[in-house]
C-alpha cells in the first residue's frame, strides 16, 4: 500500500521515503527499493546515469507521480500547496508574458491578485538578480538568464522544498558555476530543503551536503557520499586539492554504480 501523508517520520525530516519502487504500465521498472529520508534544510543531490530514474524519482517526491511500491511519508502538516516547488529542465515560461507575469504565475494559479503579489513578485526578481528585467519577455533573455526566471518563480511561492531537475545542463560553464554559487546563496538565505538532480560530478560536489549515487535502471542508492566542505563555498573551492579528490571518489562510486563506465 502507498501512503503519501503519515507522521510517522524520522525527527527532523520533512519526507521519508521508505522502499519505493516504480513500474510502469509496459513493465518497466524505472525504480527499486529507494529509501531516504530529506532532512528539514538539507541540500540533497540525486547523482546517475542517464535512464536510471532520477528524474522518476523527482517526481514522486513532488507528488507529480506516484509510487507502485511502498510510502512517500510527510511530516505531518507539511503537505500543502506551496510548500513543494519544482524547476525543471527547461525554463518553461510562456513567452508571451513579462518575467513578473511569468513568476505570478503559480501566485495566480493559488488566487493571489496581481497587486497583492506585487511584494513578492519583486523579491523573488531580486533575488534571482533580475532587476530591471521585470518587464522583458522571454525572448529577450539569455539562456541563464530563463533559468533565473524559472527559478524566482518557484521561489516565489517561498517553499519548504524545493526540486530541480537537472537545470543548468544546458548552460555553458561559465554561466552554470555562477548559477550553482547563486543557488546555494539563495539555499543559505532561505533554508529550504533542496533536492537537485545532476549528471555532473563536479557540480554535485560543489552544491550538495549529501550526493547518492543512483544505478542503472531499476534504479537504486548504490552509495552516499557526505561532503563536509563549508559553506558559503566559493569558485576558488574548485581548484583545491581536496575537491578533486573528492570527486574523484564520487567518480569512482559512480562508474561502479553504472557498470564501470564513467561519467562527469
Amino acid at each position: 500500500m502507498v501512503t503519501t501523508l503519515s507522521a510517522a517520520v524520522a525527527e527532523g525530516a520533512l519526507l521519508r521515503l521508505v522502499e519505493v519502487g516504480k513500474t510502469f504500465r509496459r513493465g518497466v521498472a524505472a525504480l527499486d527499493g529507494i529509501s531516504l529520508d530529506l532532512v528539514e534544510g538539507d541540500f540533497l543531490t540525486l547523482l546517475g546515469p542517464s535512464g536510471c530514474g532520477k528524474s522518476t524519482l523527482l517526481r514522486i517526491i513532488a507528488g507529480l507521480a506516484e509510487p507502485t511500491a511502498g510510502a512517500r511519508q510527510w511530516q505531518a502538516g507539511a503537505a500543502k500547496p506551496g510548500d513543494v516547488a519544482f524547476v525543471f529542465q527547461e525554463p518553461t515560461l510562456l513567452p508571451w508574458a513579462t518575467v513578473a507575469d511569468n513568476i505570478f504565475l503559480p501566485l495566480r494559479l493559488a488566487g493571489q491578485r496581481r497587486r497583492e503579489a506585487a511584494p513578492q513578485i519583486a523579491e523573488a526578481i531580486a533575488a534571482v538578480g533580475l532587476d530591471g528585467f521585470a518587464a522583458a519577455y522571454p525572448r529577450e533573455l539569455s539562456g541563464g538568464m530563463k533559468m533565473r526566471v524559472s527559478i524566482a518563480r518557484a521561489l516565489v511561492t517561498r517553499p519548504r522544498l524545493l526540486l530541480l531537475d537537472e537545470p543548468f545542463a544546458a548552460l555553458d560553464e561559465i554561466t552554470r558555476s555562477k548559477l550553482n554559487e547563486d543557488l546555494l546563496r539563495l539555499w543559505q538565505e532561505h533554508r529550504w530543503t533542496v533536492v537537485f538532480v545532476t549528471h555532473s560530478v563536479f557540480e554535485s560536489v560543489f552544491l550538495s551536503r549529501r550526493v547518492l549515487v543512483m544505478s542503472r535502471r531499476p534504479g537504486r542508492i548504490s552509495a552516499e557520499v557526505a561532503v563536509d566542505f563549508p559553506y558559503p563555498r566559493r569558485s576558488d573551492l574548485r581548484m583545491t586539492a581536496e575537491y578533486g579528490a573528492l570527486c574523484r571518489a564520487v567518480s569512482a562510486r559512480l562508474a561502479e554504480a553504472s557498470g564501470g563506465i564513467e561519467v562527469a
